[in-house]
């Protein structure tokens, strides 16, 4: 056990705890943190891959070298979540945004509609795209309470005839998360996992789709990961008007290689794959998420007011957590983000739309940093609090 401040971390359980010579505990909520050690294999490589003679940025995505990273990448990625056989692995350009397009565009068919469960910014804005090209009919929307709660299922309004239900697993900006898989019966069930993929396991058999950047928990920015169950990736529900490049049929059957993929991108999350199955899959970083998260809420609620997350507690997020200062007193909190760079913890302002803090917790975090904070959070209460 190391001490680190006022709490202890246990250093042999924690690869991920120790810091380069330079680096900042950095809690962005995208592009994020990334483990160390899947960074310097990275830049071990950087200049000549494996004796090829070229860098991963160098070389042709159809040869045998790029190949075989983008084999090993689906086998892990499969291997990793459970994805049943059938399904399509997809991996997109364009992040998840580009998805809240293809979503409607490769599922409406002839229905013509969908449900959302809206419970933060980010279902809202696939909602919204959703009405370019059919009906988004809003089956719960949170914004009211200032998405800070996810609704009991006797007040969602499930269209059984809808094409589908949309779902966003954890919402980075509000800090609500999903800590179950809804049941909409047999109405196929999609969900935006951006920000809490890789941190749990997911039961991808009970949905039709399930996308995610990989920004937050599983490499560098410029690419989603899709998996599609086979009805939704054969074409068959396709619009007529679905772009090419957003059909999931077309870029399944061309192995996510219609055109040039994100290839550096892709061989990262290999790398960060490969560094996963070595601390034994995602039930490592379940472990590690409920670690830092209850560390986290626990500075909070243990403040006495001073400090304060708007998110009811049974919807909190253990990837993002909002909170406010002496009942959000913005030059306060502007002094703490302040004083918090002189401690190494730096990106903890909250998204601008809805101002305070907000610490993300991503995998590549590691548990130390969580207790360097709330050791400062600590601090700062006590010299601060009238």
């Amino acid at each position: 056990l190391a001490q680190v401040g006022s709490s202890q971390v246990s250093v042999s359980e924690n690869p991920v705890f120790v810091m380069a010579e330079g680096r900042v505990y950095n809690f962005s909520a995208g592009p994020s943190a990334m483990p160390l050690e899947v960074l310097e294999e990275v830049q071990r490589e950087m200049v000549n891959y494996k004796g090829c003679g070229m860098s991963v940025m160098e070389m042709s995505h159809r040869s045998k070298e790029f190949m075989a990273i983008a084999a090993e990448a689906e086998k892990n990625l499969r291997d990793i979540f459970g994805v049943p056989s059938d399904y399509k692995v997809l991996m997109m350009q364009g992040g998840a945004t580009l998805q809240f397009s293809s979503i409607p565009l490769n599922m409406l068919g002839s229905k013509g509609k969908a449900d959302y469960l809206v419970t933060g910014q980010w279902g809202e804005k696939a909602h919204k795209e959703c009405n370019k090209y059919g009906t988004g009919q809003l089956a719960c929307n949170t914004k009211p309470t200032k998405f800070t709660t996810i609704p009991q299922k006797a007040e969602w309004k499930l269209d059984p005839e809808a094409a589908y239900v949309h779902y966003c697993a954890n919402e980075t900006v509000n800090g609500v998360e999903f800590s179950y898989t809804p049941d909409v019966g047999s109405v196929p069930l999609v969900a935006d996992m951006s920000s809490n993929f890789c941190s749990k396991p997911i039961e991808v058999s009970k949905h039709a789709f399930i996308y995610a950047g990989i920004q937050k928990n599983l490499g560098p920015a410029g690419m989603s990961v899709g998996f599609v169950r086979p009805d939704f990736a054969d074409g068959s529900k396709e619009m007529k008007i679905c772009p090419t490049y957003c059909s999931w049929k077309t870029t399944g059957d061309n192995g996510s290689m219609y055109n040039t993929p994100a290839c550096f991108t892709m061989y990262v999350m290999g790398e960060y794959l490969k560094y996963t199955k070595k601390l034994g899959g995602v039930a490592y970083w379940a472990e590690q998420s409920d670690k830092k998260s209850g560390l986290l809420y626990g500075a909070i609620d243990g403040s006495n007011g001073f400090y304060n997350c708007p998110v009811e507690k049974s919807a909190r997020s253990r990837m993002n957590v909002p909170f406010t200062i002496n009942g959000g007193d913005e030059a306060l909190e502007k002094k703490f983000l302040d004083e918090a760079k002189k401690h190494k913890l730096y990106t903890l302002a909250g998204h601008r739309s809805v101002g305070g803090c907000r610490a993300s917790l991503y995998n590549g975090l590691p548990l130390e940093g969580v207790a360097k904070l709330t050791d400062f959070m600590k601090s700062f209460m006590d010299e601060n609090r009238k």
